[in-house]
């Protein structure tokens, strides 16, 4: 065999906090080259959330592929497990047609799962999930996550005391096995293990620069109808608050808006601070992983030199 078809099918992945141009770069990536792009987002395969998840326009999605969003209803959970499956069988697939998939997103916790594997956790119950959820009704989720400092202070060190699914399912795991959550993803094998992946990052070297762009960018969300997208999900009466879709960063402050309890202005105000503590988390993600290949993308020429890293990285394939 030669040393071009010993070469595994690749995988590329180009992650990094929110705001910073990541699906900009994969378009102009996939303008180029036989790339397809898988998303890693959490809140975009919900239909429905369009505007605050910064959804590319359908056209767009049909000119370039595009797999992984509008995928479900508001009302479903969404989880790790589903994504692993799903990227997976898509990954397959687009290697099936001769062409590349670019997993694109800052849902770290999907990618984490994807590249270093999830681990076989016991299936929910219904009682002590319940149980669970009467505690925190006393205590609150912070209380909750103070519980689970307790019991597995490395998920917990992962997990915002804000996320009430992840709390709740940490907890869950350690009082259902007797063992950490984090000890068993630790032990589990990479979906990606077959493939040559490469990893990139973009992480701003001016988080200022950052900041001022996701303020810019959530109040051109406004000026564009977010508004009226979330009262469209208020007014049709099947959704709540406590579903993941309407956790989403915007949603929940916009939500509160709606129900009365927050004014336009103050919903605003949270919705860009929110956005900020989201990108704050996917940082502190990044820089713990060294394996990723950082690119500041303010730098000049920084989507050039990119560019020329895939067609090198495509010679080295033989394509």
């Amino acid at each position: 065999m030669d040393e071009v078809a010993a070469i595994a099918q690749p995988v590329w992945v180009l992650t990094g906090p929110t705001g910073t141009g990541k699906s900009d770069w994969a378009l102009g990536a996939a303008e180029r080259y036989p790339i397809e792009i898988v998303s890693v987002d959490s809140a975009m395969v919900y239909r429905g959330l369009d505007l605050g998840t910064a959804k590319p326009p359908r056209a767009l999605r049909e000119r370039i592929p595009h797999h992984l969003i509008d995928i479900c209803e508001a009302t479903e959970s969404y989880s790790a497990g589903r994504f692993v499956a799903d990227a997976t069988a898509r990954i397959i697939e687009i290697h099936a047609r001769g062409h590349i998939p670019l997993l694109v997103g800052g849902t770290l916790l999907y990618l984490r799962a994807l590249v270093s594997g999830l681990a076989r956790l016991p299936q929910a119950s219904v009682e002590l999930r319940r149980e669970l959820n009467e505690r925190a009704a006393q205590t609150g989720w912070a209380g909750m996550h103070r519980e689970l400092e307790r019991l597995d202070p490395q998920a917990a060190a992962r997990i915002h005391p804000n996320d009430p699914q992840r709390i709740q399912r940490a907890l869950e795991v350690c009082l259902t096995t007797g063992r950490r959550i984090s000890e068993l993803q630790r032990t589990s094998p990479s979906a990606l293990a077959p493939y040559r992946l490469r990893r990139w990052a973009l992480v701003p070297a001016d988080r200022g620069a950052l900041h001022a762009r996701l303020e810019e960018r959530f109040n051109a969300m406004m000026t564009h109808g977010f508004r009226s997208e979330v009262e469209s999900l208020y007014r049709r009466g099947d959704l709540n608050a406590d579903l993941p879709a309407l956790r989403a960063v915007g949603y929940r402050q916009l939500w509160a808006h709606l129900c009365g309890a927050l004014s336009l202005a103050e919903a605003v105000k949270r919705g860009i601070a929110a956005t900020r503590q989201l990108a704050k988390r996917q940082l502190t993600w990044i820089r713990a992983d060294a394996t990723l290949e950082r690119v500041n993308p303010y730098a000049p020429g920084a989507f050039e030199d990119w560019n020329l890293e895939l067609a090198n990285e495509l010679c080295r394939l033989g394509r």
